[in-house]
């Protein structure tokens, strides 16, 4: 009997048929993103991120690295920063979401938005959006006595916002042009302006 191929015998055999794809679960839900409600229906594992960029076209908000750690892509969930990249879209049905378009508009910018202008700090702009929410999100937890690993006494009422405070909160969003003495002084002149920054 002579000995078989190994080769040969493979192409022998019919080809074994693929598994038909099953399709990932979807989900319908109802996004308030800048205070108008989009109804979507997403795959269940896109991430906030992608449902703003993909799905509702909103690209202010940046994907820089996908994994929490460049802050591109914070935006504000009932008034709280976040990572979008880091949290489900299904996760946020009823909750308020704030991106950068949302924050202002060319005729009328958010006094954060005006202060990175005014103090020229960014260059490239790829993280800005994400600076500009994040900051937007820190003043909040300032006025409301969050103290950071920077807060000399955590029991003092309220918290001081030194250069050093800013830069520990600020820590989460990188800017690889390096624009952060501007950026510190952009939240600097929000931080000591009418309300502390926060929009009223």
């Amino acid at each position: 009997m002579p000995k078989s191929t190994p080769g040969v015998e493979r192409a022998a055999r019919p080809a074994a048929k693929p598994a038909a794809p099953t399709g990932a679960p979807t989900q319908k839900l109802e996004l308030e993103v800048n205070r108008t409600s989009y109804a979507l229906d997403v795959d269940v594992r896109t991430s906030l991120l992608d449902a703003l960029r993909e799905h509702l076209h909103l690209t202010g908000t940046k994907k820089g690295c996908d994994h929490g750690q460049c802050g591109a892509c914070t935006v504000l969930i009932e008034g709280r920063r976040i990572n979008a990249c880091l949290t489900l879209a299904v996760m946020h049905e009823g909750d308020q979401i704030t991106t950068i378009e949302g924050l202002g508009a060319p005729e009328a910018l958010h006094p954060m938005q005006a202060a990175f202008l005014a103090r020229d700090a960014l260059q490239c702009g790829y993280c800005t959006p994400g600076q500009i929410c994040s900051a937007v999100g820190m003043l909040v937890e300032v006025a409301a006595g969050w103290p950071s690993h920077a807060t000399p006494d955590v029991g003092t009422r309220p918290v001081e916002l030194t250069d050093g405070e800013i830069r520990e909160r600020m820590s989460g969003n990188l800017c690889r042009c390096c624009a952060y003495p501007n950026i510190l002084a952009a939240i600097r002149d929000v931080a000591s302006g009418p309300n502390g920054g926060r929009s009223p």
